[in-house]
Parts: structure tokens; sequence; C-alpha cells
């Protein structure tokens, strides 16, 4: 008895944790799907990347992903997802 106790505590434990690691992949998801559904917005966040560029700076320094955080209310980490899948389908000649 007392291994299917602790069987079950270790599968609901582990439910627990997959479910906390799908919010934040859920979060994500959704603000990929804006910018998919939003050329326009992904085609500004081009120029705004280039512009950048022109100006010799990285669109994936951690200064620019900052201020694309700060910009649309983002975690760092969100907004390097972002600025990642935005250059790799719309501007793939920005670095």
């Amino acid at each position: 008895m007392h291994y299917l106790q602790t069987r079950f505590g270790l599968i609901a434990s582990s439910l627990v944790a997959l479910q906390a690691m799908a919010i934040p992949v859920a979060a994500q998801s959704t603000l990929l799907e804006s910018v998919k559904r939003n050329p326009k917005e992904a085609k500004a966040l081009c120029r705004q990347f280039k512009a950048l560029n022109a100006k010799g700076k990285s669109a994936l320094s951690s200064q620019a992903i900052g201020n694309l955080a700060s910009q649309r209310n983002l975690s760092t980490t969100d907004a390097e997802i972002l600025a990642t899948y935005v250059i790799g389908l719309h501007c793939p000649d920005v670095r």
C-alpha cells in the first residue's frame, strides 16, 4: 500500500509540474499567433530591427530585446522568442 501511495504522489507531482510548464508555452503560442495573424505587425517589427542593423546593432542584442520587452510589456524571454520568430519568418536578412 505504501508503494501505491508513493507512486500516486509522484504522478500527482509530475502532473502539477507539467501543468505549470504548459502555461508559459500557451502564452508564447498566443503571442506568436498574434504576429502570425497580423503581418503588418511583423513588418513593423522588421523595420524596427533593420533600423537597429543600420546603426550597427543586433536585433537580438540584450539591449534590443530589453527594449522590445518594455515596448510590448513582455518578459525578456518572450521578447527574445518573438524577435527570433519574426526574424526567421519575415525578415531573415536581419541580424
